[in-house]
């Protein structure tokens, strides 16, 4: 009884370790189980959904090729290249068009381009129709010869100072002197010249303060000189001295004053010692002013200033006077004036 016992007991024990190395066998086997080799077949699924769009990549390869070898003979490169030049083309037609093309097209382009450059080549070209019309137009009515005296007044001093003007004219010829003088100092300013049909027409300016510096009047040439070798420049018609600017206005306002309403602008080159530059005069309202020399009924003019260092220079002629400067102030960029009143005035001086 025994035996079969035994031969039993080793039956099941065999089955059992069976049992044992089955289970081991699965479970350190599982990563490589035979589950896991089935879904092998789908990533070998995944690969080729993978590699499905390379066979059309590839399927599209021979196609491209085509378009590839059409870029080659006219590569990629040399279409930017072409765009590039395409968008320099209209940058090089886009100069040339105004200079070229638009002037035949737009003839309103060459018309500023003509104004501008004339501009540059001819000192106030502009203003030479306006101050001619003036010249032209007005009467002239010259002062008779005149002494006149003013106090001067300047912010930088605390006292005043004296000048005088001396006008002296015969018909043909003038002759104009300002002085001012403080304190065994003096600035001597000389105009002359000969009388036309239109007024002044200074042949010499000179400013003496120390030494003398002078503008020369050369008709025949058409030019003005100047002493201090500053380069010359182009005389043009009715041109003034900062002396005789005065008193021309003051013949052109009494020739024929109704010519000159409020806000009219009178243009005239004016000459100092050293260069000559276009001046626009304003032609103001009547303005009452008290004076040392009393009471006056004047005309204000201004000329205002066009680049940043020029002097503001405000004029009033006294109406009952021949429209003779009863007061000049003149002011500088930075604010510095000088203002000069009429205290009187001698006849035949």
């Amino acid at each position: 009884m025994a035996k079969p016992r035994l031969s039993s007991l080793k039956v099941l024990a065999a089955l059992s370790a069976a049992v044992l190395l089955v289970h081991l066998a699965l479970l350190t086997g599982a990563p490589l189980s035979l589950g896991l080799s089935q879904p092998q077949p789908v990533p070998a699924f995944i690969t080729r959904s993978v590699v499905a769009p390379a066979p059309s990549q590839a399927r599209q390869k021979p196609k491209p090729p085509s378009r590839l070898a059409a870029p080659k003979p006219a590569p990629t490169p040399t279409a930017p290249p072409k765009t590039a030049l395409a968008a320099t083309e209209p940058t090089s037609t886009l100069p040339a068009s105004p200079a070229s093309e638009a002037l035949p097209e737009t003839p309103v382009a060459p018309v500023p381009q003509a104004q501008a450059s004339a501009q540059p080549d001819e000192l106030a070209s502009a203003p030479r129709p306006p101050r001619e019309l003036a010249l032209k137009v007005n009467a002239i009515s010259l002062p008779a010869s005149v002494r006149l005296q003013y106090q001067v007044e300047a912010n930088k001093f605390p006292f005043s100072a004296k000048a005088e003007l001396i006008w002296k004219q015969d018909g043909t010829s003038y002759d104009a002197q300002l002085e001012l003088s403080a304190f065994g100092l003096s600035r001597l300013q000389t105009s002359r010249g000969q009388i036309t049909g239109d007024g002044l027409a200074p042949t010499r300016f000179s400013d003496k303060y120390r030494s003398e510096v002078a503008a020369h009047f050369n008709r025949e040439l058409g030019k003005v000189t100047f002493s201090a070798n500053t380069p010359e420049v182009p005389l043009l018609s009715g041109a003034q001295d900062r002396l005789s600017v005065l008193l021309q206005l003051a013949a052109m306002l009494a020739g024929d004053p109704a010519h000159f309403p409020g806000a009219t602008t009178v243009t005239l080159q004016v000459v100092g010692p050293r260069a000559a530059d276009t001046w626009l005069f304003t032609v103001g309202e009547e303005e009452k002013l008290v004076l040392p020399g009393g009471e006056q009924r004047t005309l204000k003019l201004v000329r205002n200033p066009r680049e940043a260092y020029d002097q503001k220079v405000e004029l009033w002629l006294g109406v009952q006077l021949g429209y003779l400067p009863v007061r000049v102030k003149l002011t500088e960029s930075n604010g510095d004036f000088v203002d000069q009143k009429m205290v009187g005035l001698q006849a035949k001086p």
